[in-house]
């Protein structure tokens, strides 16, 4: 237990725990110290400076965030040396910052401007220093401004904390840059986790906000949207709702205003993959073969296995993501009962994630030649496309999907959860094993925030070991694991690459820390457990589809429905424009 102690802040006697930061007393107390570079997922790095405050004693000025109190210890936290060291201090922090505000990430709740007013800072008080610091993209799905950076270097951190290591400090006279790795064993995988820990941002999607707009140009097409399971209880945040609210039929209206002629639920090409991944597993079980079985619907994950663990590739599930299988099913089984030319249809996905930027053009994933999905918008770029249309999401009334894909399974609705995946898959795989229905459906040992969960699952006379990750230094763990430990055999595993699964994608509303991630996630759950339909193999839509369509043609089920995996080489970046823009 932590030695109570007494401090002095602001003349106020507060009580403290020993060890604590001087931030973490004030915050509790309610005091205000400004924040910029501080991430709760990250270490303290303390490079900003914004949160100094005044020592009493020696009248030293030091950072509230990394500074422990002590007892007796007195702290100013607004004296006139304070605000004067943090207004010099953030009129550095914008000669090293290049404002482009209009398409920045953090336009509408920026920090860094907020301060500026708060301190009267004028902003162009020194020459920006990195106006021809070059523009870096990784693929279609990030592009990396080095002229914004601030070399907070939380976006090493994260990179580092993936397991991935693609962007690192490289010194240039006596300077430190942050750049992506030359070096060919180290790759981005495009989780976006740079996005939404970067606090000016610095980095963003390929196309947000420039080309949100564009889906709605293509007049001579049938526009559909799908939206994923977890941004029904993220992109309330971005209109001021509170954290976790359910907006699943708002979301609905609003794509309907906007344009889109249909609009359905990846929820629902959730419970298809979960169909055919159960089917995947009890044949692997069956045979004792390609175990463990790893999840392949985060794209991010799916490039870390095949970039750095080409060794695990077989193991990877051949379903293809959910929203790659309703897209599928939109250009073939719904075309063809509207007698829709497919290639008159443009499938628009809204995903939290920049990741499936990049999958959507991986030639892995055609069928026939077509593209199942032509356009990601994240959940921050709808919600950009709303607020430009002047659409008052707030006062939107619910309103229904359209009804040829029916209603999702609650089990296809906490996809967006970490353990969603593992926990919808085992409710259809025990059926399909034991031929009897779960009658508690809740795998609780698999939810939750931590990192890797750990669970033995009893189907029939046999127990199956599970685990279920999220965030890709966690995955990496456990890949080790069962390297050095051959013996440790898991049945499945499931893993997401961002932190809390894709609640906490990089294509979420900002901020995005544990406690706001852990409300997004208790909301799906709750989704789920008010239905009465919990199964994906009990979906009627599911049902009616497989029989007056996939299950009469296996090869036109394979195309739709499975995808193929292989070791791939560095695919680098590249710089966009040395002059910038």
């Amino acid at each position: 237990m932590k030695k109570q102690i007494q401090i002095l802040i602001n003349g106020k006697k507060i009580k403290a725990q020993e060890g604590d930061t001087i931030y973490e007393v004030a915050k509790r107390n309610n005091i205000e110290i400004p924040l910029l570079c501080f991430h709760p997922d990250l270490e303290i790095k303390a490079n900003c400076r914004i949160c100094a405050v005044e020592l009493a004693e020696k009248r030293d000025l030091v950072a509230s965030c990394s500074t422990r109190v002590k007892e007796g210890m007195e702290i100013i936290t607004d004296s006139l040396k304070v605000k004067k060291a943090r207004k010099i201090n953030l009129e550095l922090i914008f000669a090293q910052h290049k404002e482009e505000c209009v398409d920045c990430v953090w336009r509408f709740n920026c920090q860094l401007l907020k301060l500026a007013k708060k301190y009267d800072v004028i902003i162009n008080r020194f020459k920006d220093r990195k106006t021809r610091f070059p523009i870096y993209q990784f693929k279609n799905a990030i592009i990396f401004d080095s002229g914004k950076c601030i070399d907070c270097r939380n976006c090493v951190e994260v990179c580092h904390k993936q397991g991935v290591d693609f962007l690192e400090l490289e010194e240039k006279k006596h300077l430190f840059h942050i750049v992506p790795s030359e070096k060919l064993n180290r790759d981005c995988v495009y989780c976006g986790q740079c996005i939404v820990h970067c606090p000016v941002g610095a980095f963003e999607g390929v196309g947000e906000f420039e080309d949100i707009e564009k889906p709605l140009k293509e007049k001579d097409k049938i526009v559909v949207a799908q939206f994923a399971p977890s941004i029904r209880t993220s992109l309330g945040e971005e209109f001021g709702l509170p954290y976790g609210e359910v907006v699943t039929g708002k979301i609905t209206a609003a794509l309907r205003k906007l344009g889109f002629n249909k609009v359905f639920d990846t929820s629902v090409g959730a419970d298809f993959t979960t169909s055919e991944e159960s089917k995947e597993v009890v044949e692997r079980i069956k045979n004792n073969s390609l175990l463990p079985v790893l999840t392949s619907c985060c794209p991010a994950w799916v490039k870390f296995i095949e970039f750095f663990y080409p060794e695990f590739v077989p193991n990877l599930t051949t379903a293809k993501s959910p929203q790659s299988m309703l897209g599928g099913l939109i250009k073939t089984y719904w075309a063809k009962k509207e007698n829709i030319d497919p290639k008159k249809i443009i499938v628009v996905s809204i995903m939290p994630c920049v990741a499936k930027k990049y999958e959507v053009e991986r030639e892995e994933q055609l069928f026939d030649g077509l593209k199942p999905v032509d356009y990601i918008l994240t959940t921050r770029e709808l919600a950009r496309l709303i607020m430009k249309n002047e659409i008052d999401f707030k006062k939107l009334k619910s309103e229904n999907l359209d009804s040829a894909f029916g209603e999702p399974s609650g089990a296809g609705v906490i996809y967006g959860a970490s353990g969603g995946v593992m926990e919808s898959a085992f409710r259809t795989t025990y059926f399909r094993l034991t031929g009897k229905e779960l009658k508690k459906v809740d795998f609780e040992e698999v939810r939750g925030i931590q990192g890797i969960k750990k669970a033995e699952v009893k189907i029939g006379p046999n127990c199956h070991k599970i685990a279920v990750v999220n965030g890709l230094g966690n995955a990496k763990k456990l890949l080790e694991e069962i390297k050095a430990n051959p013996k440790e055999k898991y049945t499945c595993i499931e893993v997401m690459a961002c932190p809390g699964g894709c609640i906490g994608g990089g294509g979420q509303p900002m901020p995005c820390y544990p406690e706001i991630r852990q409300k997004r996630a208790e909301s799906l759950y709750d989704i789920d457990s008010k239905k009465k339909l919990r199964k994906a193999h009990e979906n009627p839509i599911v049902k009616k589809i497989y029989s007056e369509f996939l299950d009469k043609d296996e090869k036109l089920r394979r195309s739709i429905l499975h995808t193929y995996y292989h070791k791939k080489e560095k695919e680098g970046f590249t710089i966009l424009d040395l002059n910038n823009k």
